[in-house]
């Protein structure tokens, strides 16, 4: 009996850990999304110029191509979890920055880029930190439960932009900056409450330098190299990214410059991918894959995903709606999938060089696959342009995912 209590205690998903992270994640995540979208409208209204809003954006994405894979090494050596509640209250001391600098007067676009560009460093390495963190806090065998919940809330985020753009016209940028200063540090406070061992963790005895980062960083290299599966789906997401980065930059200007009102019938017919999302992410609360399923349920799930966003801008637009519903749920399943079967296989001691090899080559692929389609849609249709790129996405997933399929199979079809 005692035997049989101490395996269910461990099973348990919602420890005191867990709860933690989850709610801390809660908190800041609103708080940021309301302040996010809004800081957007504040370039568009403080500046008036597109080039301005591009260069913005620009600059807070950069830094999460290089920032994760040169932290992987360190978060692999020292704490994550004093890592992550750090650079929270780092964040709530930059929001309020913020908010006194725009109560104050002394706000301007040259503050706002260097603001941009730090807290793109923040986040592209809070990201990898709480990536490498995160599944250690989960008990054995619910690693898809619990990822389920953390896509759900990513997508629950996306329904507070109107609120985000409600609140700016009603009391402007400052109210909302010292929201995010808030919610920053109420969950920084949760996340040292966090009692984790880290086994992981360099001794004070033991000397990093130079060297020895050189040395962890090759290591992290060498193991993605060995690890040929992981490489594939590293390789595959990337190509993903690519893909995706074309499909998000150019559907909200189809819709601008096809529809009335352009951009509402945008806003209505894409947010029934977040409905597919967040039922998805209820279901696979509840529902587990297969074991011995799920490297062909993924496959699929990536083969559909492509075919559909190639296609979906050709249809009307009630089916536009019901395959954009499609495909919430699908990208939820692929998520789950992906990081729980990853994060589950990969070692706690190496978690942050892969998670920030992995970062790094979804945002490059992200932003190229951004600027190129601004480009190609100089002299080719939208859809032509989204349709071209998801047939890569396409090619890739037959490709690489399909190729590797013995190597992805070991760590996709695996408990977690």
């Amino acid at each position: 009996m005692t035997e049989q209590k101490e395996i269910q205690t461990k099973n348990v998903l919602w420890t005191k850990n867990f709860t933690l992270i989850t709610l801390g994640t809660v908190v800041s995540m609103l708080g940021n999304s309301i302040a996010g979208f809004a800081l957007g409208l504040l370039v568009l209204d403080y500046t008036g110029s597109t080039f301005l809003y591009a260069l913005y954006a620009v600059m807070y994405n950069l830094p999460k191509v290089v920032a994760p894979t040169l932290a992987g090494p360190f978060l692999d050596k020292f704490s994550r979890r004093r890592t992550i509640y750090t650079l929270d209250f780092t964040s709530a001391a930059v929001y309020g920055v913020f908010a006194w600098l725009i109560i104050s007067g002394y706000f301007n676009y040259g503050f706002l880029i260097a603001g941009c560009l730090l807290i793109g460093t923040i986040d592209s390495i809070y990201q990898v930190a709480f990536d490498s963190f995160y599944p250690m806090l989960i008990s054995e065998g619910n690693y898809s439960k619990a990822y389920s919940i953390q896509s759900t809330l990513e997508s629950m985020t996306m329904f507070m932009v109107p609120v985000s753009a409600f609140l700016y016209n009603l009391v402007g940028i400052a109210p909302l900056f010292l929201i995010n200063m808030a919610s920053f540090f109420i969950a920084a406070v949760m996340e040292t409450q966090i009692k984790k061992e880290e086994t992981y963790v360099k001794t004070e005895k033991e000397n990093f330098g130079i060297t020895q980062y050189k040395k962890t960083f090759l290591e992290g290299i060498a193991y993605l190299k060995q690890e040929r599966g992981l490489l594939a789906v590293t390789l595959y997401f990337m190509v993903n990214a690519f893909a995706g980065g074309a499909f998000g930059t150019i559907v909200l200007p189809y819709f601008k410059l096809n529809f009335n009102n352009g951009e509402y019938v945008y806003m209505f017919t894409m947010g029934w991918m977040m409905v597919g999302r967040l039922i998805g992410g209820a279901v696979h609360y509840r529902l587990k894959i297969p074991v011995d399923k799920k490297y062909f349920v993924a496959f699929i799930v990536y083969v559909l995903i492509a075919l559909i966003d190639g296609t979906v801008l050709y249809l009307p637009l009630t089916l536009m709606m019901v395959f954009c519903f499609l495909d919430g749920l699908l990208g939820v399943t692929s998520y789950n999938i992906r990081i729980s079967a990853t994060q589950s296989y990969v070692p706690d001691e190496k978690k942050g060089r892969f998670n920030g090899i992995f970062q790094m080559a979804f945002t490059g692929g992200m932003l190229l696959g951004q600027f190129l389609s601004g480009v190609f849609t100089l002299f080719l249709p939208e859809r032509a342009v989204i349709s071209g790129f998801m047939l890569l996405s396409l090619v890739a997933a037959i490709a690489i995912i399909g190729g590797s399929r013995k190597h992805v199979k070991k760590i996709y079809n695996r408990q977690a």
